[in-house]
């Protein structure tokens, strides 16, 4: 669906608690800038007179009624009509800082620091089944600062963009993002697991993070390490190299110029001390123009070579090392990367 086309969106919908909020703009740890654009100011300055804009806060952030003296689900109603009186649908959804932190209270469980689970506040939820049952294409906008399971809304939703706490201009670049402007390029930093799969992992303080993070979750993750799509169709095309550094030949096979962050990835096959799954040990973020190919070189840190004890001491690893090249996180069970082409290196010692 993405990106958007301005001349082929008559009226467009902007419906969310975060649509128009300048607190989901900056998270927690800020000042007072100077100008805010909201995802909703964003979008009406991009589109100017080209587009009708129509707007509803949908519901309340985390409460479940905006106006203290109303019925439960008091914007409801209003979303679902916004919706259906429009060609595209753009829902802004998500936390802001009066929802997670790092103090938690647990007789506060929706304003509150820590969260209880991965899930959106139930109004947010509610609100989310009333506008996709509207059958209109539909983006959901997610302004957060963690990781949110959107369940089965989640594949029934035409794209989701995930914008973290954009800082006080984000309404514009998300705005840029959602038209065109410029293409999305950024990765995950942190997985995102399923919402199920949290009563099966260790106490948070188990520090050996086993079952937990990119390197040892063995579980089927919702959004892996790593991932992140562009408007190209970035892929590696071949890679060469050794343990000092490799070179990676991409080609971009879209119609559009896109930046992309080309990822690297060992695994020690060999020593008990590594972990199970391939280990991010190197970076680049690359810009490749439509239907080209270029060639990177990427340095390898000797570091990556290594494994560390249960005592914390750093030690060669046993090997044998494979690399991963790609423009995401490799699947450990397959080292194979669904919808892109990827390479696995057998890097043999340095003589």
């Amino acid at each position: 669906m993405l990106p958007l086309d301005i001349a082929a969106c008559k009226t467009i919908a902007v419906i969310g608690p975060n649509a128009n909020s300048r607190v989901a703009l900056t998270g927690n740890y800020h000042g007072t800038a100077s100008r805010y654009i909201t995802v909703l100011e964003g979008i009406q300055d991009l589109v100017g007179e080209k587009c009708r804009v129509l707007y509803s806060e949908g519901c309340a952030l985390g409460r479940d009624r905006v106006e203290a003296l109303a019925r439960p689900g008091d914007r409801l109603a209003e979303a679902a009509v916004t919706a259906r009186n429009s060609d595209t649908v753009i829902l802004v959804l998500g936390l802001d800082e009066t929802l997670e932190g790092e103090e938690g209270d647990a007789g506060n469980s929706y304003y509150s620091g820590d969260k209880e689970d991965l899930l959106l506040p139930p109004s947010q939820r509610l609100l989310l089944e009333k506008v996709l049952a509207e059958g209109k294409p539909t983006v959901v906008v997610l302004m957060a600062g963690s990781a949110i399971d959107l369940g089965v809304a989640g594949s029934a939703a035409n794209a989701i963009l995930l914008s973290w706490y954009p800082g006080s201009y984000g309404g514009k670049a998300v705005a840029e993002l959602l038209f065109g402007l410029s293409s999305p390029s950024g990765k995950l930093p942190v997985t995102f697991y399923r919402n199920a799969a949290l009563s099966e992992m260790p106490d948070f303080t188990d520090y050996s993070l086993r079952g937990r993070t990119y390197r040892y979750y063995t579980g089927t993750p919702l959004y892996p390490f790593g991932y992140g799509l562009t408007y190209g169709n970035c892929y590696v095309e071949a890679v060469s190299g050794n343990r000092k550094g490799v070179c990676v030949t991409a080609v971009n096979s879209g119609a559009v110029a896109a930046e992309d962050v080309l990822e690297l990835y060992l695994c020690d096959e060999g020593s008990p001390l590594a972990p199970p799954n391939p280990v991010l040990c190197a970076f680049r973020r690359v810009r490749l123009a439509a239907g080209k190919r270029k060639t990177f070189e990427v340095t390898l840190d000797p570091l990556a070579f290594t494994v560390v004890t249960e005592d914390g001491e750093r030690i060669p690893g046993s090997g044998p090392w494979s690399l991963y090249a790609g423009f995401g996180a490799p699947d450990p069970r397959t080292w194979e990367l669904t919808g892109n082409v990827s390479f696995r290196l057998p890097i043999a010692e340095e003589p």
